[in-house]
């Protein structure tokens, strides 16, 4: 049976989930996609205590309204030694250089 979460445990949720992060924990997302029941999100994690920000895709299939499927495509952010173009992977700067 399914139990409905009332106001305090979603703030109960919410507050175990922040505190499971450091306060420099960050998500910047730079592109949504929608294509019928599909869903791509790209962006960038950073501050979660590794050496680089993470550069992400999230591929959501969506069914009824709900979530039904995803994967995600992760990868190391490059530098800008390492970039081939000289452009960044997001957004205009490098965070790692």
């Amino acid at each position: 049976m399914l139990r409905c979460l009332g106001m305090g445990s979603v703030a109960e949720l919410t507050a175990k989930f922040r505190a499971a992060f450091p306060a420099t924990f960050r998500y910047e997302n730079a592109l949504a996609v929608a294509d019928g029941n599909y869903v791509v999100l790209y962006g960038r994690f950073s501050g979660h205590g590794q050496p680089r920000p993470m550069i992400v895709a999230n591929i959501l299939r969506i069914e009824d309204g709900r979530l039904a499927e995803h994967w995600d495509v992760v990868q190391d952010e490059a530098t800008a030694a390492e970039s081939k173009s000289g452009l960044p992977m997001i957004g205009d700067r490098f965070l790692i250089v």
